[in-house]
């Protein structure tokens, strides 16, 4: 039995699925932020490969190498090639440069641009190769994907970091580590526009928490001022963001400004969405393909714009108790699938 486990090393988070014969049969997200140096990835490898288990063969990808942990993107992919491989060893382990395919972890340093921030290309690619034409959203706990597929192949106008941004295809929005501040520059309180304070008192995680779409297990980092993780605290910590103290309304004004956030972040999404499909020849009967942690709001997207929604998940062979997860690690899974009919 072939077992091929897909890695997505973010700055965040690590990702892994577990393939056999191509079917997902596990997947999980681990906390691993870059910003406590690279140990904490280390770890989340080590946990990781406790629950999934070995592997005849190994293939990475990333998006971690943007952290500010490393100088520049290429010493980012150089170092993060370069862990995997020792927290492998000695299984067979390839990376995944999207357009250029596998490649020898040795060969890291000549395809930096390839390999860099690749996660989306596997999971649009999957998406292409078992829809056809469609469009591709993923939102994670901080970005959103946006890729059109066209005729089996990944139809994007950008590939790098810069130029996926650029055309739209690239959202820094995501459903839990999205400051409150980067997804709305005012709201609605008491009937005034209220300019937000520019301080990391509350991110999306908060949002979600109070009007109760916040996927189990999705915030795994610590809240902005280290309290906890229920509706109360973050009612408080979403009321500093117009100056107020929680007691100084009634929760239902808090729960009216959450709306709020939530309503901004999905129209960010569905700005993109539309902004994209005018770059495409997209039938009107394509759908949205929905994947990660904020398949809810990408359910709303495809709502607005009248497109069918697909659950990312609904398309793979995935046992019935990792289809959520997978769902969630939709670049691993796709890479498990990938390099399995390599």
């Amino acid at each position: 039995m072939s077992v091929i486990i897909g890695w997505d090393i973010g700055g965040a988070h690590l990702k892994a699925a577990r393939a056999e014969q191509a079917r997902i049969v596990d997947a999980v997200q681990l906390p691993s932020p870059l910003r406590l140096g690279l140990k904490a990835v280390a770890d989340a490898f080590a946990t990781a490969k406790a629950r999934l288990g070995t592997g005849d063969r190994h293939v990475i990808t990333m998006t971690a190498e943007l952290a500010d942990t490393f100088a520049s993107r290429r010493e980012g992919v150089e170092s993060l090639s370069a862990l995997a491989v020792r927290e492998l060893a000695p299984a067979p382990l390839s990376l995944y440069a999207g357009r250029a395919g596998f490649i020898s972890p040795q060969a890291a340093a000549s395809h930096v641009e390839d390999v860099a921030s690749a996660n989306w290309f596997a999971s649009a690619s999957l998406a292409a190769k078992l829809r056809g034409s469609a469009l591709f959203i993923d939102m994670g706990s901080t970005t959103t994907d946006v890729v059109p597929v066209a005729r089996d192949a990944v139809a994007a106008r950008g590939y790098t970091d810069a130029q996926r941004l650029a055309a739209g295809e690239l959202v820094y929005t995501g459903l839990v580590r999205s400051f409150v501040m980067a997804v709305a520059g005012r709201a609605p309180v008491a009937g005034s526009w209220t300019p937000l304070i520019n301080e990391n008192f509350a991110n999306m995680a908060d949002v979600h928490r109070i009007l109760g779409t916040l996927p189990e297990g999705a915030d795994q980092m610590t809240t902005a001022d280290g309290r906890d993780k229920t509706a109360e605290a973050s009612m408080a910590r979403l009321a500093r963001m117009v100056g107020c103290d929680a007691g100084d309304a009634e929760p239902a004004r808090w729960a009216a400004l959450a709306r709020w956030f939530a309503e901004a972040q999905i129209r960010s999404v569905g700005d993109a969405a539309m902004l994209v499909l005018s770059s495409t020849e997209m039938p009107a009967e394509a759908p949205i393909i929905g994947a990660g942690i904020g398949e809810a709001a990408i359910r709303e997207v495809a709502r607005r714009l009248e497109r069918a929604y697909i659950s990312f998940a609904s398309l793979l062979d995935v046992t019935p108790q990792a289809r959520e997860r997978a769902s969630h690690c939709a670049p691993a899974a796709a890479l498990a699938i990938l390099a399995n009919g390599e």
